[in-house]
């Protein structure tokens, strides 16, 4: 079979640091406490089911999907709800949250029944399991998994691309998920196959992780699945990034992978789908690499949901120096946090500390010209001038240049010699991008509704309807 090379536009080569990816997966102990936060994915928070002093088991759901995009909770252990409260997010924010005090007998509730069968089992029934188990995107986005799996009718689904490619630095979770448990991936992809109605089913890999490529191309020999090794360049397990390499086909502006016929996944997804319908099992824990040179035992864990940072931390063997920032995911696409009381959610891939030497403080300069953040950016944008254009406040005009196809994977901030926080601008102006077509839209449903009810008191007092005309 011929090797696949990355296709894509741009990227950069940051420094790989996965010191961890030797080390095996740990599922970390019992814990007297979990603070379980309420959205643990995109869209609306769950709607609680459970009350303060009620007693709870293991994989119970604590709250369920509360709109169309939402998903269930469940507890990671039995116990008691001492709480229900709000606890602090990773974007620093204050979200509605439960605190279970484990009984320390981990009982298990009454499983979702088991479909060993699945193969011979409705599409709908397979979707109604992945979303009892709260099953969501666990590369980072955290989208809602039955959504994605549940493509329009319009929308003709082709190609089933496995995202194993972990191009962020520093993290080694699905690295090791794909060694330690390769046939729960594969019959989790032959499930959302068996949802999707395709034959065609892809699983990229990046070539640094060649005994993962090696041992799934061996499992998947008599399968349909197509492994396929990938050069190594950041960010190619970006979605849009991953489906023009495989397949060649490019999303549309404002478009979704499923316009061009292709729906992707992430191997920690894949593997959740396969516990949650082979096994039963709802997704309340997770793996996470933690990480980095301060740490004294770096390595990959599985944690229960509401595993506070700072437990984590402990459990890597503490730190050997002060560590001066502390990352939530990896240090490309990831978010700098200031407390360690923050808990492991679904899609908390990693938590990464660097040391002193490691972080550069550092004063932005004006834009040089050097045409950098323009080569490497893989949405082929222009970041340079999108920067001052963001910084004039001009973001009609920022959009007008398609700020908000911006996926700020930070390759520009990354090669930018005059330390330009450019993909900071461009966070600022998708925010207010959006805010302002939100405003403008509730302005617009807001005259309506005047005009609405102007038109039926001018109805109301008319001629034709007073009593007795005609």
């Amino acid at each position: 079979m011929p090797e696949i090379i990355y296709q894509f536009y741009g990227g950069v080569h940051p420094p790989q640091a996965k010191i961890s990816s030797q080390d095996a997966i740990v599922s970390a102990p019992l814990l007297e406490r979990y603070v379980i936060p309420l959205q643990m994915h995109i869209g609306a928070p769950a709607r609680l089911l459970v009350q303060k002093g009620n007693k709870v088991l293991r994989g119970q759901m604590l709250a369920d999907a509360s709109a169309f995009v939402s998903a269930p909770i469940h507890a990671p252990t039995s116990g008691l709800i001492k709480e229900v409260t709000t606890c602090l997010g990773v974007l620093g924010t204050q979200l509605p949250a439960v605190i279970l005090e484990s009984d320390g007998e981990d009982t298990p509730a009454e499983p979702l029944a088991p479909i060993p069968n699945w193969q011979d089992s409705a599409p709908a029934d397979l979707l109604r399991r992945i979303g009892d188990a709260g099953i969501v995107g666990m590369g980072g986005a955290a989208f809602p998994t039955v959504i994605k799996l549940s493509p329009p009718p319009e929308k003709k689904i082709d190609t089933l691309i496995i995202n194993g490619v972990e191009c962020e630095p520093c993290l080694t979770a699905d690295h090791r998920l794909m060694l330690e448990s390769p046939d729960k991936i594969i019959a989790g992809m032959q499930i959302c196959a068996r949802i999707l109605g395709v034959k065609r089913i892809l699983l990229g890999i990046e070539k640094n992780k060649s005994d993962a490529v090696d041992l799934m191309r061996n499992k998947t020999q008599d399968t349909s699945i197509q492994v396929c090794a990938l050069d190594v360049r950041y960010p190619q397990g970006a979605e849009k990034q991953l489906i023009y390499t495989l397949t060649k086909r490019k999303v549309p502006t404002g478009g979704l992978p499923m316009d061009i016929g292709c729906v992707v996944q992430n191997v920690a997804s894949v593997y959740a789908i396969a516990e949650a319908v082979i096994d039963g099992t709802p997704l309340y824990q997770r793996i996470t690499t933690v990480t980095g040179t301060p740490l004294q035992s770096p390595g990959n864990w599985r944690f229960r949901v509401g595993t506070p940072y700072a437990e984590a931390i402990r459990l890597a063997g503490g730190v050997t120096e002060d560590p001066v920032k502390i990352i939530s995911g990896g240090p490309m696409m990831g978010v700098a946090v200031y407390s360690l009381d923050i808990p492991i959610t679904k899609n908390t891939s990693g938590i990464l500390l660097m040391s002193g030497a490691e972080v550069s403080q550092y004063q932005s300069k004006s834009c040089i010209r050097c045409g950098r953040c323009n080569d490497t950016c893989p949405m082929q944008l222009m970041p340079g001038i999108l920067s001052v254009q963001i910084e004039n406040e001009s973001f009609d005009l920022a959009e007008s240049w398609h700020v908000m196809d911006c996926m700020e994977c930070g390759c520009c901030s990354y090669i930018c010699p005059a330390g330009r926080p450019l993909v900071q601008h461009m966070r600022r102006a998708k925010a207010d991008v959006t805010a302002l077509h939100q405003a403008a839209k509730a302005a617009k449903a807001a005259k309506e509704a005047r005009e609405a009810k102007e038109a039926a008191k001018e109805a109301k007092n008319s001629p034709a309807s007073a009593p007795g005309k005609k």
